[in-house]
């Protein structure tokens, strides 16, 4: 690798964590799509093995902003040295893409890993997040977000501009528009989408979560944290993309402050039955971190939603503690949180964090 700016991680340029590096060009990724069981994988590892995978993000590249991030950073004052490369590139030459049948997302992958079978958990850790640019997009289109009808309140999406101060982990944007700067956020980067591929010959739509995982949008699921995910598919062929600085809960805008990241993922793989004693026979994504588990639940309707992230926190605490549904309801209620990670999706998810040190682990 060549020398880079310290803030500009160009595909041919910067750290590299890994023993595997995997690019993202439009023979490593799908936009819009997520991998199916038919897909051959553009990497394949062991269980164990870290992948350092470079992501992009779909925003200054989409059709509604030009397809030219070149161009369409250049009106936000980014210099062209300053975009990266790999966007270029799959702005211009991706084939096949119908913006209105296929999400937004540019997903890297997939990634085999030997020996995943159906009925294991497929355990993805996020060993590193590395700002590939010092800025970002949070973006609202019409008929979508929170507010869909009400926002945006004029034609056109509307792209709002962020800046990244890699030294204080901050990002500021304007409070209004074309306003200076003058609000500042903390910046915690994580990926929106981390997923197993699909079994049978379709390509899932790459905006609703579901039991593969996909476009979860759990903003705990930063450097340092695991999803589980049961596997679908021999190989599990795993993959990531929407890469974020930082989210709110909710993300009701429709998106958070989206921009490009370089990941190092290590991929471990939980047998049947290991899976089943540890965590009980999960339906869908579980999240760790070092303070807490995080069943989900998802379904378009928000509050089926809870009522399913209720229903794995309660079998979660069953197999993993040891506890009865009626104390581990109790306990849910009396000490657990539970965070509506997306409501834009089509999917809506909610997450719960439940404390491990409150079990003595």
């Amino acid at each position: 690798m060549t020398p880079s700016s310290p803030h500009i991680l160009q595909p041919d340029s910067g750290p590299v964590r890994a023993r595997h590096h995997l690019p993202v060009t439009a023979s490593t990724a799908l936009w819009g799509r997520l991998p199916c069981e038919l897909d051959a994988p553009a990497r394949t590892v062991d269980p164990g093995d870290e992948v350092t995978i470079d992501t992009v993000s779909h925003e200054g590249i989409l059709e509604d902003q030009g397809r030219d991030p070149l161009a369409f950073f250049a009106g936000h004052g980014v210099d062209g040295e300053q975009v990266l490369k790999d966007a270029v590139e799959l702005a211009r030459s991706f084939e096949g893409r119908d913006p209105a049948a296929d999400g937004p997302h540019v997903v890297t992958g997939p990634i085999r890993v030997r020996g995943a079978q159906p009925g294991d958990l497929l355990k993805m850790t996020v060993v590193e997040t590395l700002p590939r640019v010092p800025y970002g997009i949070i973006s609202n289109r019409h008929g979508r977000g929170a507010l869909p009808g009400e926002f945006p309140r004029q034609p056109g999406t509307v792209s709002v501009f962020a800046e990244l101060d890699p030294a204080e982990e901050l990002a500021s944007m304007a409070a209004r528009a074309g306003g200076k700067p003058a609000v500042r956020f903390p910046v915690a980067p994580f990926l929106g989408i981390m997923g197993v591929a699909a079994a049978g010959d379709e390509r899932p739509h790459s905006v609703p979560p579901g039991p593969h995982g996909g476009n979860l949008d759990i903003k705990l699921l930063t450097a340092g944290s695991a999803l589980y995910l049961p596997v679908q598919v021999p190989g599990a062929l795993a993959y990531v993309g929407d890469p974020h600085f930082a989210q709110g809960d909710g993300e009701v805008a429709l998106t958070a402050l989206e921009a490009s990241l370089r990941v190092t993922v290590r991929f471990d793989v939980l047998g049947q039955a290991e899976a089943i004693e540890r965590f009980g026979q999960l339906a869908g994504a579980l999240g760790e971190t070092t303070e807490y588990l995080i069943p989900t639940g998802l379904d378009p309707d928000l509050d089926e939603a809870m009522r399913r992230c209720v229903r794995a926190a309660i079998s979660l605490l069953q197999a993993r503690f040891g506890m009865d549904p009626e104390h581990a309801l109790a306990y849910l209620s009396a000490a657990t949180d539970f965070n509506i990670s997306q409501v834009v999706d089509r999917v809506t998810g909610v997450h719960a964090r439940i404390r491990v040190r409150d079990f003595g682990s």
